[in-house]
């Protein structure tokens, strides 16, 4: 369950094989014009997605790489530590989360649209491993961006049986001559993980440092308590 603002964006064995065959594609891929090649390893103090801490209010490490084709086309592999989550019998838990992740990221009339797919994944999880489908458009005035995104997961056990909605909406601001970027997101969740409706937000702040990205960010909803999250961030 996870919402990445800022880019086109398991079983443990498919996520580490996901991993691998990056690893292992990259030298490859940064010889090639056609396919290009990103990763990101992150280290939060919450690991906060859509208001809701999945990091018992604790830190996370996560992790991503991504693979782009020229023509849009792009897929790849996000993890991050979580608290336990989805018990089972046995007392056990899923301790990380992994998505694999597939779409495809171009100019629509002068719209940026990105429209993919997220496989949601627990390893050791019972039955809450789940499928969501994301769209999102957006459009640049000058130094100020819009998007405007949902995520739409069907019908599944993972969800108890139930479908889930998230409607979402961010203003980026980054002047040339600042220092810092800043945006604010406000969301909107009905079904699965919300029976009774949700509405979250945030107000976020960063600040690049050579391959390094510093922020903080305020998360807050109206079903959980806010928090305060510093992240550090290493792209290559």
């Amino acid at each position: 369950m996870r919402l990445n603002l800022s880019a086109p964006t398991v079983h443990a064995g498919a996520g580490i094989l996901g991993l691998l065959l990056l690893a292992f594609a990259s030298p490859v891929l940064a010889q090639d014009s056609v396919w290009t090649w990103s990763g990101q390893i992150t280290a939060v103090s919450d690991y906060r997605d859509r208001g809701y801490t999945l990091s018992d209010q604790g830190p996370a490490l996560q992790g991503e790489l991504t693979v782009a084709h020229v023509s849009g086309v792009y897929g790849g592999v996000w993890a991050s530590t979580i608290d336990d989550y989805g018990l089972g019998p046995d007392g056990d838990g899923a301790r990380v989360e992994v998505t694999l992740y597939a779409g495809w990221y171009g100019s629509v009339s002068g719209w940026d649209v990105d429209v993919g797919v997220w496989d949601n994944r627990y390893p050791d999880g019972t039955d809450v491993d789940y499928v969501e489908f994301p769209v999102r458009i957006g459009r640049s005035i000058g130094d100020a961006a819009w998007t405007l995104g949902v995520i739409y997961a069907p019908s599944q056990t993972g969800l108890g049986d139930a479908d889930n909605t998230y409607l979402w909406t961010r203003i980026d601001y980054a002047p040339t001559g600042w220092p810092v970027s800043i945006s604010a997101t406000v969301g909107h969740e009905d079904g699965g993980f919300a029976p009774d409706g949700k509405v979250d937000w945030t107000l976020a702040a960063e600040r690049s440092i050579g391959p390094a990205t510093l922020g903080v960010a305020w998360v807050d909803s109206d079903t959980e308590d806010h928090a305060l999250v510093l992240s550090v961030g290493v792209g290559f």
